[in-house]
């Protein structure tokens, strides 16, 4: 990581919902899903917020290195229709070694739709990599926790 990367880093990405992100889509397979109605679903939130968070560093990492998403805990407080653009505002709060902690916020036209809290791990993508082809080289049923160490400790 780049000596820029340090608290107070900000950045808002906006994202115009299609149709094919609402809840309907979600999990095709699912009935459950599928007879829900058609805003913007949790899980594509989530993604709009993690893809914020990665938007904030950019130009921050060296060469070879990616963030992973470790932990999320946000609010969903209000539905989104498709054609609406959400915003999110996404802060960088700690950097602790190769932790990375955020502030995130989210609005659409109609007012906030969620607040809370993610957490990215710096990781080396090649050697990531490497941990997961030993992964799938390993016979059903190892024990998974040997074949893939932890991003961050």
């Amino acid at each position: 990581m780049k000596t820029t990367l340090r608290p107070g880093l900000t950045r808002t990405t906006s994202y115009t919902v299609p149709p094919t992100r609402t809840v309907p889509h979600l999990l095709p397979e699912s009935p459950d899903f599928a007879a829900l109605p058609s805003v913007l679903a949790t899980g594509y939130m989530v993604a709009v917020i993690e893809w914020a968070c990665m938007r904030v560093l950019h130009g921050h990492l060296d060469d070879g290195e990616i963030t992973l998403g470790t932990h999320i805990d946000v609010s969903h407080d209000a539905p989104t229709l498709p054609g609406a653009t959400v915003h999110v505002e996404a802060t960088l709060t700690e950097v602790d070694d190769r932790a990375l902690g955020f502030v995130v916020s989210a609005r659409d036209d109609n007012g906030p739709i969620s607040t809370g809290v993610h957490r990215r791990a710096i990781v080396d993508q090649a050697r990531f990599t490497n941990r997961l082809d030993r992964l799938r080289d390993r016979p059903a049923g190892d024990d998974r926790a040997q074949a893939v160490p932890k991003a961050i400790g």
